[in-house]
């Protein structure tokens, strides 16, 4: 399915299921089907709009500069569009930090934040990864890399805006400073942090389903 965000952007989604609305937002270079196993076992409780983002999978193709305010209002203006309310979103990495800025913002549809691997800094990445992340954007000038460089900039303390149960999960060997994670947990009033032993970045979530319980005791709870 197409929706026509705004004279430049059309976002390419999947409705699957029945239940509470629940929207899965993938990260930097993926699209939903990074979600396929995981929506098979929760389209039995709820019902899952898939989305790819702007510049990703079938979605609208940009060369221009975007950012994460821009991605995140283009989620805000497909649920406003669709008149989706009682909405869970489900992110991950990309994803997950466009949760959060929907939650800071204290948009009235949402009922639940799910915020998988996200990060508030660039400032949060660890050397290693952040030294590839360089070597790839000097290689190929892509908007996304350059996004990723320099944003996000979400001050710790706008957290504190936040006022829907939210759980944030990340894997014991993920991209980003295990600290990070511990802010996020103490500045959202009602956040719940997992951090999966032996896990990596993207391990748990893509092409996995070993979620499916936590998010949908999380979200009936």
């Amino acid at each position: 399915m197409k929706l026509n965000i705004n004279d430049q952007t059309t976002l390419h989604y999947e409705v699957s299921g029945k239940g509470p609305n629940l929207i899965l937002l993938h990260g930097n270079g993926e699209d939903h089907h990074i979600f396929d196993v995981l929506a098979e076992q929760l389209k039995e409780r709820f019902t899952i709009y898939a989305v790819d983002s702007r510049d990703h999978g079938q979605s609208s193709k940009s060369s221009a500069p975007y950012n994460y305010e821009d991605l995140s209002e283009d989620i805000h203006q497909f649920i406003e569009q669709l008149g989706l309310t009682d909405v869970t979103i489900l992110g991950f990495s990309d994803g997950g930090i466009m949760a959060l800025i929907l939650g800071i913002r204290q948009e009235t549809y949402l009922s639940k934040l799910i915020s998988l691997s996200p990060n508030l800094s660039p400032k949060d990445w660890k050397q290693k990864p952040l030294r590839y992340l360089e070597k790839k954007y000097l290689e190929t000038k892509d908007p996304a890399y350059y996004m990723m460089l320099n944003e996000p900039n979400i001050d710790p303390e706008s957290l504190r805006n936040i006022q829907v149960p939210t759980l944030v999960i990340a894997g014991e060997h993920d991209l980003f400073y295990r600290s990070m994670y511990r802010t996020i947990e103490k500045k959202i009033p009602n956040a719940e942090l997992m951090i999966l032993e032996n896990e990596d970045h993207s391990s748990y979530i893509i092409d996995n389903d070993m979620l499916a319980e936590t998010v949908s005791d999380f979200i009936l709870r």
